[in-house]
This record gives structure tokens, C-alpha cells and sequence, in this order.
């Protein structure tokens, strides 16, 4: 009995057509045309209505997102469909779950699948079980040819010898070996990014520079019609994948980034490239082929990177130097809890602080201290420390500043020298072609005219390099040089001296610093870079919460409960601020800073009227009683002939008024007297 029924033919013939892969596309072509061919047999077997579904040609099977399978798994549920036309079950599907759902909806709306070796209704138990072995063995097929492919790949590869893409400074010799790329502008450029960094510590540090010189990074060409590499203006990502590979290193390594697979609305999702710990490495064959740097450079160059990484945790890394004058940020770990301090700004002031116990047990906060005075310490008995390698570390400043242009102007040269080839290379092209033939001469004259205008804008960078490199150092300098490396601490304290050049320093000498905190006390200990500890103690006072900073031979408390028994808060502030001293945090004062800080020590306000109460006037109210200028109460008290007191050097005059009535009846119509006797007054009458 025919399985093709009317009801079938009622409905249309659905032809799916897939291939896995644009190559497939591009190259497979018998097999495109075995799939279209289902037309003409849908027509022999009784189809009028013949629907072609090739929307999910390059597509894979295996369980992606396929736009045409959806819409034809969408016709057969709305009944629209009386059979299915594919030359084999793979075409159809890769996975069970795709396969198995195809059979169950045909089985439910009575369509039925033909493909070259026969038809197949989903609704015989036959011909069900049938289809579900031959989709069983197509998923079975493609895993199998998985495996197969990707053994033969990592037999391969543990031998060294597969190279999928090559990174730019080598180049593939024969099908199994790679070796440096002979152009040697190619490997100073790569060089050069290994140098900097070893002088930098950061990648994104080695990228501004690169920029800032105008040096191009060579990358290889994506294009298949262009050879060799081509020259861009770097990225972060070029400085990075450059100092992670470990091609560079002269090691062969595969299987550096694996695939994560994930479900995400219902769907399984595949994301590539992620990146694996080198342990988990498939293959890592170490001096395999010439590197531009040693494996413990390499090694060496990944714990730098990892440490200039930006965490917050208990065992967050030091981190790159940043922004901000604190010179111990990312170097001190707090005793009490094992968490690294963190760096709080408030305006031109800053301090190091823990936030461990309070975070996780709702405590106080473990330290916090003063970021100068920190700062200070350290960097007294570092300069202690490196000052025998002072002097040897000046001359290496010496050359290192009379080389600083010359690497960038090395890569210009180069440049330079290939395109002045390329020039060279293109005449030669035009001169060999005949006048006449205008089509080909015409193309080689506009590539000769261009590879003029290149060299020309080399010639203009390498102009503009050597006009603005300093001359080097005379003899002279660099004696100042070698002198400044006897006095280290000069040096530090140069305002040449950046924060960030301190930092770097301290970073090459410095490992970690525990840091604790005993009464009064901040006691250091220093983990030096090659093992050794040092034991430090910090005298400066520390702050309590709530308190500010003074000068150490002054009671600010003391002074400002003075203050407030002559003048009210805003004046106090306005004193404060005229005598150059801020708050604690580095603020000026202000009426409401001065009213808190009263409020914390409990310091009673002035009131109007207290200086009567006490029987004390200021010196305008002297002056006025006295019926003279206020100058001259002044000189009288400065000649200790009318007693008064000032609480500090700027405050108001308090006078006791019994002392000026007591002067005012003695001097009663009387001009006071000049301390010159010879002087003579003027008579106005």
C-alpha cells in the first residue's frame, strides 16, 4: 500500500535544503543541486505546491539557530504541510532534540518524510523506529567525525607542528616549523614593546608611549589577497596579546582559549575564546623555536600583569601605578584582618584606610592613617636602603636618557629604508612597461606617485622626531647627574620627581607592607623584593576620629574654647584662615566647621554680652571711652602703658574697663604723651 495519500498531496511539499559550511557553499556544489533536485521528484510523486526552504544554507546542523528549520517546524504545525523532502536525515538535523521534534510533529498532523532511499510516515511504529535510528546514526556520524578530526589536531599539536594562524614576527617554514620574520623592522618593533615594558611595568603605560612616538606595531593581514603583515597604529589589545603569547617566548603552546557552553532562553549558547589558566594549557612545548624574550621574562612579565589587575578582595594585587599622589597604594596590607588598604582622597589630603572589620563583622574599621606621614617613612628608609646603588643608577638615568628618542627614531629608519624600496620598486615597474599602453602605465604611475607621498611622510615624522629630541647631555650634566645619585634624597624631592616615577620605585624595591596599628603608633613591616623583612615604626601622631591636626607646640582645643570667650564663630574661622592653618582633612574653616568642632569638645559659644559680664571691653570700645583713635590705644598697649591680652597673635585686644577708666583719669584732657620728648604739638585755637 502507498504511503502518499490525497490528503497529502492536498497540502505542499516542503523541500529543505542545508549545507554546514560556506565553503561548502562555495566548493560542494554537486551536493546543492542533488538537494534542489528534490523538486523535480516532489513533481513525479503528485506535488503541484512546492515550497523550496533554503534559508539555513551555511548553516550547521548541530543545534544553532536555523531561521529556516523554525519556519518549516511552524508549517507543519499549522497543518500546511503533507511531506518533508531531504536527501538524508543529516540534512535535516545534527541533534536528537531537533530530529526527534521534527518526527513527533509530523506524527501529529499526518505528514510524512521522503528522502532518496524512501517515505516514511512518523505514525507507523516501523517506520518511526526506522527514523529514529537514522537519526540516531547522523548524530553519531558527526561526533564521530568531531572526534576524529580534533585527535588528529592534538596528535599534531603534541608534536609542535600545528600552526593554525602565525603571530606577526614569524613567519611558517615548510608545513611544520616557524621561525622569526626577517625583516628586522618587524622584530625591533617587537622589541621594542618587550623593552618598555620591562621599563614601564604596565601594558597600558607601553601603549601611550607607542602612541605618543607614532610607532606602527606590525599585525598579520586578515585578507587572504594581501601577503605578509601590515602596519597599524596600536591597540591595547595588540600590546596585550603581545606580552601574553607565549610564542614569543620561543614556546609552542595550543589550546590557550576553550568554549563555555550555556542555555539562555532555552537555547544553548557557545561562547569562544575564553581564556585558560596556562595548567589547563593542551600543549605547552617549551624552546621550541627562537623567541624575543626568555621563558622567565615571560613568566615574570604575566605575574607583573596579574598584579596590575584591579580587585577589591581580601587578596587583591598591588596593582599599576595610577593616578594620585600617595605613593603606597596597592603596597600596604593591614595585620589585623589581611586585607590590602585602600586610598581615600579629600582634596590635596589623603589616607590609607581598612575597612575589613567593619565590613564584615560591623566593627570598627581596623586603621586608617595619614597618607603624608605614611608616605614619608617609607620612603625614608627606601632612599636609605638604594642609597649605596645610587650613583650606578644615575649613569644607567644618563643613557637611559640619552637613548629615551632613539628607539622611536630606530623604527622611523627603518620605515624610511622600506619605503624608499617601495619607491624604488615602483619606478623600476614603470620604466618597464611601455608608454603607450596608458591602461597598465597609468595604474603603475598612480602607485609609484603614492609610494612617494609615504616615503615624503616618513621624512616630515622623522623631521619633526629629530626637532623636538634633546640634545644629549655635555660632560657638565652629566657630572650634575652622577652628583645628584650621591644625594638621594635630593633627588627625591626634586619637583622633577613625579608621583608615578616614586611609585615605579617603590614597586622594584618593595613587595608588601603589613601594616599596624599599636596605641599611638603605626608600626611597619617591609617585605623587600628579594626576601628580606624590615621592621619600621612611625612617630607621627595619630589622629583620633573627631579630632584635627595642629601644630605640635599648640592645644587647638585649648586655643579655641580661648577664642570663644572673646568672638563669636565666624570671626574664629575668618582668624583661623588668615593664619594659613586648615582643618584636619586639609579644609579651610568655616562657621559651621568651627561650631562642630566646639560641639565635639564641648565648648559653650560666645554670647553677647559675656565680655560685659566680666568686666572686659575690646579696643574699639576703649578707644571710644577714651575719646582717641584706636591706633593710639594701641600703641599705648604695645607700650605695656595699658594693660590688655590677646589670646593669639591676630586675635582681638580685651581690655579690663577698670584699667581703662584708671588710665582715662590720669590722662583725663591730656594728650598722651609721644615717646619723642623733643617733639612739639600743634596749637588749633
Amino acid at each position: 500500500m502507498s504511503k502518499i495519500l490525497s490528503e497529502h498531496l492536498a497540502r505542499r511539499a516542503c523541500v529543505y535544503i542545508r549545507q554546514s559550511t560556506a565553503d561548502q557553499l562555495i566548493h560542494n556544489t554537486e551536493s546543492q543541486r542533488r538537494q534542489y533536485g528534490l523538486v523535480d521528484r516532489a513533481r513525479a510523486l503528485g506535488w503541484t505546491a512546492i515550497d523550496v526552504i533554503d534559508d539555513d544554507l551555511g548553516r550547521s546542523g548541530g543545534g544553532a539557530s536555523r531561521p529556516g528549520f523554525e519556519r518549516l517546524l511552524a508549517a507543519i504545525c499549522e497543518g500546511q504541510v503533507g511531506a518533508v523532502f531531504a536527501i538524508e536525515a543529516s540534512r535535516l538535523a545534527r541533534n536528537g532534540r531537533d530530529w526527534h521534534t521534527l518526527i513527533e510533529f509530523c506524527g501529529l498532523v499526518g505528514a510524512i518524510i521522503i528522502d532518496e532511499d524512501g517515505v516514511y510516515d512518523p505514525r507507523l511504529a516501523n517506520d518511526r523506529l526506522l527514523l529514529g535510528m537514522k537519526g540516531t546514526m547522523s548524530e553519531l556520524e558527526l561526533s564521530m567525525f568531531r572526534q576524529r578530526s580534533h585527535e588528529a589536531l592534538m596528535q599534531k599539536a603534541r608534536r609542535g607542528e600545528l600552526f593554525l594562524r602565525v603571530a606577526s614576527g614569524y613567519v611558517k617554514v615548510d608545513k611544520d616549523r616557524i621561525e622569526k620574520d626577517p625583516d628586522q623592522r618587524v622584530q625591533e618593533a617587537l622589541a621594542l614593546v618587550f623593552s618598555k615594558f620591562d621599563a614601564f611595568r604596565s601594558a597600558r603605560q607601553v601603549l601611550i608611549w607607542l602612541n605618543e612616538e607614532g610607532i606602527k606595531l606590525p599585525v598579520k593581514s586578515r585578507n587572504r589577497e594581501a601577503q605578509g603583515i601590515i602596519w597599524r597604529t596600536p591597540a591595547y589589545n595588540t600590546v596585550h596579546n603581545i606580552l601574553t603569547n607565549p610564542i614569543y617566548a620561543g614556546a609552542y603552546a595550543f589550546g590557550r582559549t576553550g568554549s563555555e557552553i550555556t542555555v539562555a532562553d532555552g537555547r544553548k549558547k557557545v561562547r569562544r575564546g575564553m581564556r585558560r589558566a596556562p595548567e589547563d594549557w593542551g600543549v605547552l612545548l617549551k624552546d621550541r623555536h627562537e623567541g624575543y624574550i626568555s621563558w622567565d621574562e615571560f613568566e615574570r612579565n604575566q605575574r607583573v600583569i596579574a598584579d596590575n589587575a584591579s580587585k577589591m578582595s581580601a587578596d587583591a594585587v598591588k596593582g599599576a601605578v595610577r593616578r594620585g599622589d600617595l605613593l603606597l597604594a596597592g603596597l600596604l596590607r593591614c595585620m589585623h584582618c589581611g586585607r590590602k588598604l585602600h586610598v581615600f582622597y579629600s582634596r590635596e589630603n589623603g589616607r590609607y584606610q581598612c575597612y575589613g572589620a567593619r565590613t564584615n563583622h560591623g566593627g570598627p574599621r581596623c586603621i586608617s592613617i595619614a597618607g603624608w606621614g605614611a608616605d614619608r617613612a617609607i620612603s625614608a628608609e627606601v632612599l636609605r636602603v638604594l642609597k649605596p646603588l645610587a650613583v650606578a643608577a644615575a649613569a644607567e638615568a644618563t643613557s637611559a636618557l640619552m637613548e629615551e628618542s632613539s628607539a622611536a627614531q630606530r623604527q622611523l629608519d627603518l620605515a624610511l629604508q622600506k619605503a624608499a624600496f617601495d619607491v624604488a620598486h615602483a619606478r623600476r615597474q614603470y620604466d618597464a612597461v611601455d608608454p603607450a599602453n596608458r591602461l597598465v602605465a597609468g595604474e603603475l604611475e598612480r602607485r609609484w606617485n603614492n609610494a612617494l607621498e609615504a616615503k615624503l611622510k616618513i621624512e616630515d615624522e622623522l623631521s619633526a622626531l629629530r626637532a623636538r629630541t634633546p640634545p644629549p647631555l655635555g660632560p657638565g650634566e652629566q657630572e650634575a647627574l652622577a652628583r645628584l645619585g650621591q644625594d638621594v634624597a635630593l633627588a627625591w624631592e626634586h619637583p622633577a620627581a613625579s608621583a608615578s616615577v616614586k611609585k615605579r620605585i617603590l614597586r622594584a624595591a618593595i613587595h608588601e607592607i603589613i601594616v599596624h596599628r599599636d596605641g599611638g603608633q603605626i608600626g611597619f613591616v617591609i617585605h623587600w623584593q628579594g626576601g628580606a623583612h624590615t621592621a619600621l615604626t612611625h612617630s607621627a601622631r595619630v589622629t583620633a576620629s573627631g579630632h584635627y591636626r595642629w601644630k605640635d607646640d599648640v592645644d587647638l582645643p585649648a586655643q579655641i574654647e580661648q577664642l570663644s570667650r572673646v568672638i563669636p564663630d565666624k570671626q574664629i574661622a575668618r582668624l583661623l584662615n588668615r593664619c594659613g592653618i586648615s582643618t584636619g582633612h586639609g579644609n579651610s574653616w568655616s562657621e559651621p566647621r568651627v561650631r562642630a568642632f566646639r560641639n565635639h569638645h564641648k565648648i559653650a559659644p560666645f554670647r553677647d554680652g559675656e565680655l560685659a559680664e566680666r568686666g572686659e571691653i575690646t579696643l574699639l570700645e576703649a578707644a571710644s571711652r577714651l575719646k582717641c583713635a584706636p591706633m593710639t590705644v594701641h600703641r599705648m598697649i604695645s607700650q605695656g602703658r595699658l594693660p590688655a591680652r590677646q589670646v593669639c597673635r591676630g586675635a582681638p585686644w580685651v581690655l579690663k574697663a577698670d584699667d581703662v577708666a584708671a588710665f582715662g583719669e590720669v590722662y583725663s584732657g591730656k594728650a598722651p604723651q609721644s615717646v619723642d620728648a623733643s617733639q612739639t604739638l600743634f596749637d588749633f585755637q
